[in-house]
């Protein structure tokens, strides 16, 4: 089932399209957190507040416009937990979920590249960005949680919201999760490749990863309850 629920679904769309799709998605969308951080650093003058709102905008603007693109093609997940809850849930086949992980950490890869050599910064660098604990680990797995859910029933319910939803609901885990949401696997491993304001130690990415999986898991188990068709008879 397609993300934009008036365009043709993606099995009509050969795999070398939609891997193109979602290499190019997630290009953007990685470019757009952790150009959007950089930008936000350099014109902050000490105020991280206004930066994490910029990083915000950004991202939530960018998420709309790929999915509302992309997703008539490859259903726009540019997240392993998304390709993996897709993949649990039977409506992508495991072959295409593995395929799609790969490509969405190779591009996301080439985007932060991109963002590096855009901003004459180091091609190459590591992140020394402390991001630990408790409260960051249950911040991933409640952002998860919410996004993969807001995905799974919109998508149910009201297919045509599903991009400006999923912006919107990203834009607000921002702030109200202790993590700032990164809610994406593949993104979790891509900013430990920059030392700018949205990177991510090295060392800390397991714990976020694992955090998130549980997050995709149970908003799976959740999701596929909430949106289920009811029984006949049980309506009202």
């Amino acid at each position: 089932m397609s993300l934009v629920a008036e365009a043709a679904p993606p099995a009509e769309h050969a795999l070398s399209r939609r891997l193109a799709a979602e290499a190019i998605g997630s290009f953007f969308l990685f470019a757009g957190v952790l150009g959007s951080g950089v930008m936000a650093q350099n014109l902050m003058d000490g105020n991280v507040a206004v930066a994490l709102l910029a990083n915000t905008i950004a991202t939530g603007a960018i998420l709309y416009v790929l999915i509302a693109m992309l997703g008539p093609i490859s259903d726009a997940h540019f997240n392993p937990a998304v390709s993996i809850a897709f993949a649990l849930r039977g409506e992508t086949r495991v072959r295409i979920a593995l395929l799609y992980i790969l490509v969405q950490l190779l591009a996301g890869a080439l985007g932060a590249l991109a963002v590096h050599l855009m901003f004459d910064l180091p091609i190459l660098q590591l992140s020394t960005k402390a991001r630990t604990g408790v409260g960051q680990w249950t911040g991933e797995a409640i952002a998860t949680f919410g996004l993969v859910l807001t995905i799974l029933v919109t998508l149910k319910r009201l297919p045509g919201s599903v991009p400006a939803s999923v912006a919107l609901y990203i834009t607000a885990a921002y702030w109200f999760t202790s993590s700032t949401s990164f809610a994406n696997p593949a993104i979790t491993v891509v900013r430990s490749l920059s030392d700018t304001f949205a990177g991510i130690a090295p060392v800390d990415v397991p714990g976020f990863i694992a955090a998130q999986l549980v997050g995709m898991m149970l908003a799976v188990g959740v999701g596929g309850w909430l949106s289920a068709d009811p029984p006949t008879g049980e309506a009202g």
